[in-house]
């Protein structure tokens, strides 16, 4: 973060990227997953769904910006390997990329009132609440739990149990272990997205005192994580299947994780390990269509 550079005005494509596009697969898949677990359970509700998803993406862009805030006044950013941040790069005041990442998070919040108001369960409203406080003080906070290696429990419960759960229980009124098994293959392919960003950047957030699971783990105890929760989906899937078979419908997404798990498996490293992000979102999002539609079959 460079001093004096705030003058400037980040561009609308600088916020954009500061809101990490390649990230959302994250957040609409769960609500895919438990959209069709609860029409298998015998009652979806488009309405609801698309409540849910507003919801997941609004917290998603916020966790994104809280982030990009937070590692930016750390200085964890200064020496910046992946993605464009608004922060580090000095393209936007940290306060206004702070008000971005609230904003998100009101939005959130609004949104999951009226859905916790259509289903009746008020309880949720403490759910959601954990939600933002966990998003917030991923990097926020005077001790962060992302800065010690917890990031990815976060990313498994909440963009993967709650998420998918959440979904489904707000349109069916209840959840099966079919359910909570699609919730723990969605939440390890979040997860395979985190931990390739952190594989990353080992290098610098080492440096910067960032310990993450992977600066923990290291190198290639992260590379072996990475495989390992790109194939336990498929094989909760093949679990799944036999209560409900068309669930096999989830395994014609496996040749999408060839790629990003021979690159992992290969080495790559820095910038080489971005289309690994991306490949790997668009693999949990495949893979929450078809096990979505095995679902409701």
């Amino acid at each position: 973060m460079t001093a004096g550079s705030f003058g400037r005005v980040a561009t609308r494509a600088q916020w954009v990227s500061g809101a990490r596009p390649r990230t959302l697969p994250a957040a609409v898949s769960p609500v895919v997953a438990g959209t069709g677990a609860a029409a298998g359970l015998g009652h979806a509700d488009a309405v609801r769904a698309l409540l849910a998803l507003v919801v997941a993406l609004a917290l998603q862009v916020g966790v994104n910006y809280g982030n990009d805030y937070s590692d930016g006044i750390r200085g964890t950013d200064d020496v910046r390997v992946g993605p464009f941040r608004l922060t580090g790069s000095g393209a936007a005041p940290p306060r206004q990329v702070r008000a971005a990442a609230l904003a998100a998070f009101a939005v959130a919040g609004v949104a999951g009132l009226v859905l916790v108001a259509l289903s009746g369960a008020w309880w949720l409203a403490l759910v959601g609440a954990a939600c933002v406080a966990a998003a917030w003080f991923y990097t926020g906070g005077p001790r962060p739990y992302g800065y010690a290696g917890l990031g990815e429990v976060f990313v498994f419960v909440f963009f993967g149990l709650v998420a998918v759960l959440g979904t489904a229980y707000t349109q069916a009124g209840r959840v099966s272990w079919s359910t909570v098994a699609a919730a723990a293959g969605i939440g390890a392919l979040a997860c395979a997205i985190l931990v390739a960003n952190n594989l990353r950047d080992i290098p610098t957030d080492a440096a910067a005192g960032k310990r993450t699971l992977a600066v923990r783990l290291g190198d290639a105890a992260t590379r072996r994580l990475y495989a390992g929760l790109c194939t336990l989906p498929f094989v909760l899937a093949a679990v799944v299947a036999v209560r409900h078979p068309w669930a096999l419908l989830a395994l014609l997404a496996l040749p999408l994780a060839a790629t990003p798990v021979r690159a992992v498996l290969g080495g790559a490293k820095g910038l080489e390990l971005l289309p690994v992000l991306r490949d790997t979102g668009r693999l949990e999002l495949a893979f929450a269509v078809l096990l979505g539609i095995g679902l409701a079959l």
